[in-house]
């Protein structure tokens, strides 16, 4: 069966059930929710904090993404109903879209096809406000540190050392860089800042790591701010920010409860992007799921190098998460697009293409398997246009390597399509793990940085700028040297050059600013030209998004 109807036609014709009776099938019971409309609910966690984790975890990650696109959200989705319809009690935790990419380039995260979270414009369009909130406490910091400086200054803060930006949820460039303060004495004082996209801010980041209410609110009171004029850092906790800004992120800590179109019980909750930040949905989301399914299906953020890394090197290192399981997904498409054919050419039959776009999925597949020592299966999300030679060719290939490749076509049949995928999961939790991490946390941030260049990027090394030399000391000197490292970098290869595509030999990777995030428990590594704060392309998705007289959403994607 062809699909012609778009993903908005088909989450819009959806038959959702009120989100009780979804919370029900997940063992929840009505005092447990808090209702936002019929179709979406926050899940009071505090009701199942003493409960074990008893379910097996699965990390569905990707090749690198491509203007193709990989639809790894897709088979996310795909990969639960087709575990619920087989009889497996299983939850999906799926990070909250962002704004910015949806009236951007990216579009909405909701997945697509006929495998989808509903309702797909509200989880699109501002949903429950979590982002806002995250966006208000940020900026909440942000006007109390300014007034700090204002009222008399008394921690000595020098004014040319504020590290903290304040942010919103939306790509602006014109924000990246501002000069605020302007006008007389009473309007503060006059000062160079700049805006952050909200995923991008450390708020969120501690969020998605916090581990209850108490964890969030000390997380919040140790991310630094700004230094003295004697390089001293400045924390949230020293303005006295931290008890506010927990308040205003109360409400928003509670996860939030959809459903797939067919049904089945899903999270949608926190999201940090994983080019900036470290990829993944919260980590109160993860384990409540943990205590209600046999299985989880969560999802981490663009291809294996940034959002897997990431999940395995920061998140499971902070909460002693395992994944039992990990699926790469790939499209032939996207194969051969990292091969150099043209995007036009990609649904042309091209052998050639696809096999020199290969490397980039064998490379993803043997650092999972080889860097961190974690099962695998590779899920080729299908298309109409692929040929039987072609999908064989990555079999094969994938084979070779000792993991097998499935055929999804989740997208065009929902559950039903993804079976195979499904059966291969559960018989890889089976089979016994043995977790390892890229790098020891207590090497300086140096040497961690080169394990992941060397081990996951397969760089020959890393260079600095002098700034982020100087910082590197400074890191050390303020005894943040052993916190764990999270790689800002472009999403589209290995390396931090996006046009090195499939899997780059003979590279090095340049890191020009490290930022503290004490709070989230990380230092950022800002490498080649990656932003915090992006920027619409010429024609954004925003120009094809509309609402209809009788409040309909057209155009969203």
């Amino acid at each position: 069966m062809s699909n012609t109807k778009s993903d908005i036609q088909i989450a819009q014709e959806a038959q959702m059930e009120p989100i009780s009776h979804v919370a029900a099938k997940a063992g929840l019971s009505e005092d447990q929710l808090e209702h936002y409309g019929k179709y979406k609910a926050k899940v009071n966690v505090n009701t199942m904090r003493d409960l074990p984790n008893r379910a097996k975890l699965i990390l569905v990650t990707a090749i690198n993404p491509t203007p193709a696109g990989e639809g790894k959200t897709t088979t996310s989705v795909g990969l639960a109903d087709a575990m619920n319809l087989t009889g497996r009690k299983t939850m999906l935790c799926l990070r909250e879209p962002s704004l910015g990419p949806v009236f951007g380039i990216k579009g909405g995260a909701a997945g697509g096809g006929y495998a989808q979270v509903v309702p797909m414009e509200d989880i699109n369009l501002h949903f429950t406000g979590d982002l806002h909130a995250i966006g208000a406490a940020n900026n909440l910091c942000a006007a109390m540190l300014d007034n700090h400086i204002k009222q008399g200054n008394e921690l000595d803060i020098d004014p040319r050392r504020i590290t903290w930006r304040r942010c919103m949820d939306m790509n602006d460039r014109q924000l990246r860089n501002v000069v605020d303060g302007l006008g007389g004495v009473n309007d503060g004082m006059l000062r160079q800042d700049g805006f952050d996209i909200t995923v991008a801010s450390e708020v969120m980041a501690a969020f998605c790591l916090a581990t209850c209410l108490r964890d969030l609110k000390e997380r919040l009171g140790r991310m630094v701010v700004a230094y003295t004029y004697n390089m001293k850092p400045v924390t949230v906790a020293d303005i006295r920010a931290q008890g506010a800004m927990a308040a205003l992120l109360k409400d928003a800590f509670n996860p939030n409860l959809v459903q797939t179109l067919e049904n089945n019980p899903a999270f949608v909750h926190g999201g940090p992007f994983a080019n900036i930040a470290h990829g993944c949905n919260s980590v109160v989301a993860t384990t409540t799921a943990m205590k209600m399914a046999d299985y989880v299906i969560t999802e981490a953020g663009f291809g294996a190098d940034l959002g897997a890394e990431k999940f395995i090197d920061i998140k499971c290192r902070a909460t002693g998460l395992v994944p039992n399981a990990v699926v790469v997904v790939a499209t032939v498409r996207a194969l051969k697009y990292n091969g150099g054919l043209p995007r036009a050419e990609l649904t042309t039959p091209n052998v050639e293409a696809l096999e020199a776009g290969m490397p980039n999925l064998l490379q993803h597949v043997s650092n999972m398997r080889e860097v961190y020592g974690l099962p695998v299966v590779v899920a080729i999300n299908a298309f109409p246009s692929d040929t039987q030679e072609e999908l064989d060719l990555v079999r094969s290939r994938c084979e070779e390597l000792g993991v097998r490749a499935t055929i999804s076509r989740v997208w065009e049949k929902g559950g039903e399509g993804g079976r195979e995928l499904a059966d291969e999961v559960v018989r890889l939790c089976q089979e016994p793990t043995s977790l390892r991490f890229a790098y020891d946390v207590e090497d300086s941030v140096r040497v961690k940085l080169d394990n992941l260049a060397t081990k996951v990027y397969h760089a020959e090394g890393v260079d600095y700028d002098r700034v982020a030399l100087r910082q590197l000391q400074q890191i050390k000197e303020n005894g943040f040297d052993k916190l764990p490292v999270c790689v800002a970098k472009t999403q589209y290869s290995f390396s931090d050059d996006q046009t090195l595509l499939a899997a780059p030999r003979g590279f090095r990777i340049h890191v020009r600013e490290l930022r503290v995030s004490a709070g989230a428990g990380f230092v950022v590594a800002l490498t080649g030209n990656i932003m915090t704060m992006p920027g619409l392309p010429k024609v954004p998705a925003a120009e094809q998004i509309d609402v209809t007289d009788d409040g309909r959403i057209i155009g969203l994607f």
